[in-house]
């Protein structure tokens, strides 16, 4: 899945969407399945919790959304920088991702292990590694596994000027920002393929039905003496 939290609604045009286009053509070739949505089309509400409407709000795109998410053995958040840093939108993606940690799979591990995770970043300022820090520490806190070079972007001159997609940005012609949008693509293949392959993340140490449980290894439970 690749989430795009640009701020413009479709149809309009998202130069984000020319990373996702680039990424997203790789892995179709390569036979895998690619869901891509913008946030901005959705009513997702402000909160930390699973579902909202359950806390105030009339609607809550979020709980459809996430059985998306969920369905997907690869998640990109994808991007532009605003102030230095990611949009209000992506943030918002971070914040329900995170109202939902709590969640377990039938390991008794956190829901998003055996997950992999990266991102994509546009804009026309500074902060591509600054938003892909902020991006990745998020998602492997959450659970997910994150691969060597999961990042990719690109950003135009400093200030005013030509975005990724316009006409002689020279974007989609960067060597830097293809040859980057390439590795991150295989590298979320190759290690999703192997966490599927394996069965996921191993689940001993990491149960939190086991800890709460008070069985957690390395730990003696006075229960069990």
């Amino acid at each position: 899945m690749f989430l795009n939290g640009t701020l413009k609604r479709s149809p309009e045009v998202s130069n984000t969407d020319g990373l996702i286009k680039l990424s997203s053509g790789i892995m179709r070739r390569h036979g895998v399945e690619v869901d891509v949505l913008r946030a901005a089309d959705h009513d997702i509400a402000t909160g930390v919790w699973p579902d909202m409407t359950e806390h105030g709000w009339d609607h809550d795109a979020w709980p459809m959304l996430f059985e998306r998410v969920m369905a997907a053995d690869i998640l990109v958040l994808c991007g532009p920088i605003w102030l230095g840093d990611n949009s209000s939108e992506t943030k918002k993606v971070i914040e329900r991702l995170y109202a939902c940690s709590s969640l377990l799979n039938d390991s008794g591990q956190y829901a998003f292990y055996g997950r992999v995770g990266g991102c994509l970043i546009t804009g026309n300022e500074d902060g591509i590694k600054h938003c892909a820090m902020n991006v990745l520490y998020s998602l492997q806190h959450l659970g997910y596994t994150i691969p060597p070079q999961a990042d990719a972007g690109w950003i135009g001159e400093a200030g005013p000027g030509p975005s990724y997609l316009d006409p002689g940005s020279g974007g989609p012609e960067n060597d830097f920002t293809n040859r980057n949008v390439t590795f991150m693509s295989y590298n979320l293949m190759h290690l999703a393929a192997m966490l599927r392959g394996s069965g996921g993340i191993p689940a001993y140490g990491n149960q939190r039905t086991e800890w709460d449980a008070g069985t957690s290894p390395d730990h003696p439970n006075p229960e069990h003496r």
